[in-house]
């Protein structure tokens, strides 16, 4: 039997344990809580709109018109049926001159109308106009960004991260914690092709799970847009994009399943490798520049389509924290990702060939 028909059938008595292990169930909440959140988004988007459309849609050419100093009165007649009316009133304080002031009484009105795609608020002080504000529904695009920020930051750096974490480590060490992994090597097979074997089921259902989990956030994402804009989209690179963020996540698989796959192999502790790992990806933006390709979340910052938003208010040590360190090319960073994981592999192989099992030191 060849020894690539041996570590499939290994994957194959694998892969069960890996999907359905007591001590990775939660993986299943880590690749789910995005679409979750987005789903939730998109619900909430819908109702605002559905309430702000029942009250009438106001041409936005009229709403353009309207310029501070105009009365309510105006406002009201050209046009009219507003969405929001509010009237309150506020006490100020005016200096009638440099030893005195008083007290006086201002009526504020607020009229709000929706133009299809946002809600303007007209704010007046004794009815007269005196400010405009705009509050919209997020677009297409806006939400294009904030599913390339939640993807980078939190899907790629903890979710993929911690999961690959709690299906890896399991292979060997799972196995020496039930006292099983013995039966394995009294097996008549070579313990490398044992251990491809153990991470290839695990690469499986790793990069099954969270793909469905970036698949259900990318069409909870565009699900309750516009139809005009998603079907635009997707005409035009919106099956580029989404293909890219699933070849992301299954890299995420790759690159740190076969690390925490050699953690499980040589270390006993997993929260010792996780905090290493963790931290080195974290300050991956200080190293110098061949440092910086030994790290998983390098190659995968550099395949996805979007760049993640960086609000300009953040200070600038955690700016540096959280930007790709000048990307590389995407198939270059395909490359150097899988040349790491092999690194690692072939490290790891060399480990198990060296491992003895000693069930009461566990």
């Amino acid at each position: 039997m060849s020894v690539f028909a041996q570590i499939w059938i290994i994957a194959k008595l694998e892969i069960r344990r890996a999907f359905f292990s007591r001590r990775a169930l939660w993986v299943y909440l880590l690749a789910l809580f995005p679409a979750v959140i987005f789903i939730a988004h998109g619900i909430e988007t819908q109702i605002r709109r559905q309430r702000w459309t029942s009250h009438g849609i106001t041409d936005p050419a009229i709403l353009q018109t309207f310029s501070p100093g105009l009365t309510d009165k105006e406002v009201l007649a050209k046009a009219s049926d507003p969405l929001m009316d509010r009237e309150w009133e506020t006490r100020r304080r005016i200096k009638v001159n440099e030893n005195e002031e008083k007290r006086v009484t201002v009526n504020r009105r607020t009229l709000g109308y929706f133009d299809g795609k946002q809600r303007v608020l007209f704010e007046f002080e004794d009815g007269k106009l005196v400010r405009t504000g705009r509050n919209g529904l997020e677009t297409l695009e806006e939400d294009r960004k904030v599913f390339a920020g939640v993807f980078q930051y939190f899907y790629l750096r903890l979710a993929v991260f911690f999961g690959c974490l709690g299906i890896f480590i399991n292979l060997f060490r799972g196995e020496m914690l039930d006292k099983s992994l013995h039966f394995w090597f009294l097996a008549p097979v070579r313990r490398d092709v044992l251990l491809l074997g153990k991470y290839c089921a695990g690469l499986i259902a790793s990069a099954v799970i969270f793909g469905t989990g970036t698949l259900l956030s990318f069409i909870a994402l565009v699900a309750f847009q516009d139809r005009v804009a998603v079907q635009t989209y997707w005409s035009d690179d919106g099956p580029y994009q989404l293909a890219w963020y699933l070849i992301a996540t299954a890299l995420g698989c790759v690159g740190y399943g076969s690390v925490f796959l050699a953690a499980g192999l040589l270390l006993r502790n997993p929260i010792i490798p996780a905090v290493v790992m963790l931290l080195w990806e974290s300050i991956n933006g200080f190293l110098p520049d061949l440092l910086q390709k030994l790290s998983v979340l390098h190659y995968l910052q550099s395949i996805c389509p979007v760049p993640a938003p960086m609000d300009s208010n953040v200070p600038p040590l955690l700016r540096m924290l959280l930007s790709p360190a000048a990307p590389s090319s995407a198939w270059v960073a395909i490359l150097g990702l899988l040349s790491v994981t092999a690194l690692v592999l072939w490290a790891a192989t060399h480990a198990v060939r060296r491992l003895e099992i000693n069930y009461g030191t566990e």
